[in-house]
């Protein structure tokens, strides 16, 4: 398993990359409907804060696999065999959702993020064995895992009162591993495949927040029939999902990362704050859909709460794409000021008697000075 070429012409995305990031899917559509059921509940905050912790492990365990296979992806038996247990964990870990939301248990989750993190934790063992140059960052990576995973797993045995607190270190722990593995050298990651892998992402994402949304707007038709509530929510959360696919792809990333190939803090921020990207994306169709059961009656939560589920993770997506995605090809303040600006008013949209139909017809407009900047 030597390191590939980061310039090897026509890099492109591989079947079992794709298989890999459907069966995600799976974990991800679990957490949209489980946020999904809390908001309807009116457990914002636990909702939210649930979701936030579960996300993680999804978004997490992907971004790692990602960016190993762009570096050392051999496409042999060996390799597919272990990324076939990593897939495994991934579905044990879309099982562990509901628990995790319904009663805080994460026993199951931890299985499979664990089952699926030793996987990696063995592929880069054997980058280790097979690239002499990168060992250094290879072993650093192999160790870093195993060593939290370790601590997930000595997690559940603490009192729940402990367990938060545990899990912040944890997270501050996994996302320290790869900027301290690769302090000791960068693997030969390919600018190109990242972007693409990570579009094809946002691409399931929106698409998942899509389906979530037509389900649940489906459904309150059927109980409901045919108030104008749920045509200004059908439509918004229509121009919401087509706006927010043209401004994550008003620009291609493989130039920003190859660009900035040695800007060792950038490439992370890029890469970090996706995060928030793919988070808010799912939480779209669960806040869309937590709306849909305010309208008809089927919740009695307030009409900012529900008004709130639809435009925070709206103005979440538009402002950490324009920070991390966006606003490094900008050289202008009249380029810039529009994002927050916009940002600012789906906020605002919340107070609006039809919040998803304002806030969609926002991200529309902006839409329109994106399109009229790249003329």
């Amino acid at each position: 398993m030597p390191g590939r070429d980061p310039g090897e012409p026509r890099r492109t995305t591989t079947s079992l990359e794709l298989l890999f990031d459907l069966c995600f899917v799976v974990a991800v559509a679990q957490a949209s409907g489980s946020l999904h059921g809390a908001l309807a509940e009116g457990e914002y905050a636990t909702g939210v804060l649930r979701f936030a912790l579960v996300f993680f492990t999804i978004w997490w365990a992907w971004m790692n696999f990602t960016w190993f296979a762009s570096a050392y992806d051999p496409d042999d038996v060996p390799y597919r065999l272990t990324v076939l247990v990593q897939i495994t964990g991934a579905l044990v870990i879309a099982a562990g959702v509901p628990r995790a939301f319904e009663e805080g248990d994460l026993r199951v989750i931890t299985v499979g993020y664990v089952l699926l993190r030793t996987a990696l934790t063995a592929l880069w063992l054997r980058a280790a064995w097979s690239d002499p140059s990168r060992r250094a960052t290879t072993l650093r990576f192999a160790a870093g895992v195993t060593a939290c995973q370790v601590g997930w797993v000595g997690l559940l045995g603490l009192p729940a009162s402990a367990r938060l607190p545990g899990i912040v270190v944890l997270i501050v722990a996994e996302v320290s591993v790869p900027v301290w593995a690769q302090s000791a050298g960068m693997t030969p990651w390919h600018p190109r495949h990242i972007a693409e892998r990570y579009e094809l992402f946002t691409l399931i994402v929106i698409g998942e927040s899509i389906a979530a949304a037509t389900v649940a707007v489906r459904g309150a038709f059927d109980r409901h029939h045919g108030t104008g509530s749920l045509y200004a929510a059908a439509a918004g959360g229509l121009f919401m999902a087509f706006a927010m696919w043209w401004l994550y792809f008003a620009r291609s990333a493989h130039t920003l990362l190859a660009t900035t190939h040695q800007a060792h803090r950038r490439r992370f921020t890029w890469a970090y704050g996706h995060y928030l990207i793919f988070a808010s994306a799912t939480a779209e169709g669960a806040g869309l859909a937590a709306y849909a059961d305010h309208v008809t009656r089927r919740t009695d939560g307030s009409a900012w709460a529900a008004g709130a589920a639809v435009t925070v993770p709206a103005a979440v997506f538009l402002i950490t794409v324009w920070a991390v995605h966006l606003r490094p090809h900008q050289r202008t303040v009249t380029q810039r000021v529009p994002y927050p600006i916009a940002a600012v008013g789906v906020l605002l949209a919340a107070f609006c008697p039809a919040p998803a139909l304002t806030a969609g017809a926002l991200l529309a407009a902006l839409v329109v000075v994106v399109a009229r900047e790249q003329r």
